[in-house]
């Protein structure tokens, strides 16, 4: 018994002395341990073990070479990294609410564009984002109080550095060495792939998340050759396996466009599910509904983007690839060769262009544009405007499309054949501009039983006024007004007699699943929103948010011989990387390096992927993160080899389409034919 106590109390005196030499690197330590776990807490929830222990094995290891440094300046060492953490804790917070993702070095390239959507910015922002900040600060107070007492002449006197130092590092190492030894063999595949960003953060956590992006990113900057093998290897199997040319075959599409022009519009945020919304009788998008039921309307049209966005959106239906790991490939990517729409008709003799009402270096278009083919650009400088004439990001939709049509008029003047892309701003967020949307009625008039009274009594409520959906649809029903002004413009005109329009939606709003569950469990009477086992209640899970993300997508035409043709409407599940496939068959053209399908010959076999590694069929939705699904056609009976051959089709075009961009692999092809 004695010796017990002898050993509790000698062990009690070791803590105590570890404790009081060292205050300040245990406070290093537990103040950003705190940041990492309040960061993966506000974003996807995560409080597991597995995370907290890799974050707390990587602050070890940075701090424990701090001990080679002597007296005060540990702090600067240790305040430096802090502060680190804390950017790093505060910039994902903000990057998770805008993308549901974690923000990468890669994207640093991106911040040139914050000036332009600075409304967006402020918008989504929240106080408690920069709770963060509390720590560098009490760090900071916790060095000032230790600098007035002899903490750090004590420091100098009975510090080992070194053996503290070791010991150190060796804890950090055993931490790591756990969070390894326990991972799965799917957990390593994501931390090296990157695309799913949330897995890695919920398992590995944020500072593993962040390390393993900036190596991934430098990879291939550094060295060509680092992993260019291995990717070449990648795609020479996928172009020469059999799948790849399976659903490569004529349809009663094939040539139908041959000597036609055609014009893409790119329809900012206009998402399908508005088409069924109505209020006092009134449609909220009445052009974009009578233009789906002139046209050819894809009624499962999903778009595939990742933080690039708009810009993944042009990039992915150009040139069927997917958006890149690390970084939009108009920012970090554009100087590579790729196949698309625009080169391909260039090679026939047309004339490319693209339109836009803000700034030519947005998202980098001057330089990514003509990267991807295009030959001329009419941006800012090619409109006349002043500043009332500004909603959001750049010139209003109403405005641009009336300059449009001279411009493109100009163009069928000038050149036998044309191809180009339009794309609209309006519908930006933030949606805030409601005094120059016009006025739309929202409001909603109900009968209630007055029980004091005992007569039924009429109440009116404009309960969407100033919500997200209610500002969003606002900006939608302009958005509206501007293409119907558009299809009057063209209908009116005596040019584009030999012209198909492809109008597709660029991306969903980014509204969050709260904010839209607002116009679906929303009780008017009461104020307050329906909940689980109510007779209105409409369930509105995530499942439901993400199935509600798909878009627009017709192709619609006034020539004579054409516009019984593209009509009707198309329920087959279509990605964005489908539509260069599609649309180049219609011209008899083929992108042989196109990672999508044509949706006419693929039909009801499509497998959507989306850079997280989730997919959508037309059986059923999977979230890559969570590893659950939801039945769509409620008919059928999934089984697990569904799944996993679905699974492995995903993961294995995200790898084939992230190393034909980062690597260059079309400009090595094609070097290494000739």
């Amino acid at each position: 018994m004695k010796k017990f106590s002898d050993v509790y109390k000698k062990s009690k005196r070791k803590i105590i002395e570890y404790v009081i030499s060292n205050r300040l690197f245990i406070s290093y330590v537990i103040l950003s341990v705190i940041g990492t776990i309040l960061v993966r807490h506000f974003t996807t929830g995560a409080d597991t073990l597995y995370p907290f222990i890799t974050d707390l094995g990587i602050i070890l290891l940075i701090g424990g070479m701090g001990y080679f440094i002597k007296g005060k300046n540990q702090f600067k060492y240790f305040f430096t990294w802090i502060c680190i953490f804390t950017l790093i804790e505060i910039v994902n917070s903000i990057y998770y609410v805008f993308y549901t993702s974690f923000a990468s070095f890669g994207e640093l390239s991106t911040l040139s564009q914050a000036e332009t959507v600075t409304g967006s910015i402020w918008e989504k922002l929240n106080i408690s984002y920069f709770i963060y900040l509390i720590f560098p600060t009490i760090f900071y107070l916790i060095h000032k109080k230790l600098n007035k007492s002899s903490y750090y002449n004590f420091l100098v006197k009975v510090e080992n550095g070194k053996a503290m130092c070791i010991t150190t590092l060796v804890a950090g190492l055993l931490l790591l060495s756990v969070s390894f030894i326990t991972a799965q063999k799917q957990d390593y595949s994501r931390l090296a792939k990157l695309w799913n960003r949330n897995f890695i953060v919920e398992r590995w956590g944020i500072l593993m998340y962040e390390g393993n992006d900036l190596f991934q990113t430098l990879r291939p900057k550094l060295s060509s050759l680092f992993g260019l093998e291995e990717a070449k290897e990648l795609f020479n199997q996928y172009f020469s396996s059999e799948e790849a040319g399976q659903y490569k075959s004529e349809n009663k599409y094939t040539g139908i466009l041959e000597g036609k022009n055609v014009v893409f519009v790119h329809m900012e945020s206009m998402q399908t599910f508005l088409m069924d919304q109505e209020y006092n009788g009134v449609e909220l998008t009445p052009n974009l509904n009578k233009l789906a039921k002139e046209g050819m309307f894809f009624s499962n049209f999903y778009p595939q983007v990742s933080t690039g966005t708009s810009s993944d959106t042009e990039f992915t239906l150009l040139s069927s690839l997917m958006p890149a790991a690390s970084g939009p490939v108009f920012t970090s990517y554009y100087d590579r060769k790729y196949n698309t729409i625009a080169k391909l008709l260039t090679e026939q003799g047309y004339y490319t262009f693209s339109m836009h009402g803000n700034l030519a270096s947005m998202w980098n278009r001057n330089k990514a544009h003509p990267s991807l083919g295009y030959q001329g650009m009419y941006f800012e400088e090619s409109f006349n405007y002043n500043e009332e004439d500004i909603i959001n990001l750049g010139i209003n939709d109403k405005l641009f499309f009336e300059q449009a049509i001279p411009i493109i008029e100009g163009v069928e003047q000038s050149y036998p054949n044309y191809m180009g892309t339009i794309i609209t701003l309006s519908n930006h967020s933030p949606f805030t501009f409601q005094d120059l949307y016009g006025e739309y009625d929202f409001s909603t008039t109900y009968k209630e039983l007055n029980k004091t009274t005992g007569l039924v009594e009429e109440h009116t409520t404009d309960y969407l006024s100033g919500t997200a959906a209610g500002n969003f649809m606002s900006s939608v029903h302009y958005a509206d007004q501007a293409l119907g002004d558009f299809l009057k413009y063209v209908k009116e005109s005596d040019y584009f007699d030999n012209t198909v329009f492809v109008f597709y939606g660029d991306h969903d709003a980014k509204l969050t699943r709260k904010e839209l569950n607002y116009l679906y469990n929303y009780d008017y009477k009461t104020g307050e929103l329906y909940e689980e086992g109510d007779e209105e209640y409409v369930e509105y899970d995530s499942f439901a948010h993400n199935l509600n993300k798909k878009t627009p997508l017709i192709i619609w035409t006034k020539n004579s011989e054409l516009k019984y043709t593209f009509r009707g409407e198309v329920d087959y599940y279509m990605g964005m990387i489908d539509v260069a496939p599609t649309i180049l068959n219609m011209f008899g053209l083929s992108n042989d390096y196109a990672l999508g399908h044509d949706i006419f010959n693929i039909r009801d076999e499509n497998v959507i992927a989306f850079p997280d590694g989730s997919f959508i069929t037309n059986m059923m939705y999977y979230n890559n993160s969570t590893g659950e699904y939801k039945i769509i056609n409620e008919n059928t009976i999934i089984d697990e080899n569904y799944i996993t051959e679905r699974k492995s089709y995903v993961e294995n075009l995200l790898d084939v389409s992230n190393a034909i961009i980062v690597y260059n692999l079309l400009d090595t092809k094609e070097n290494a034919d000739e």
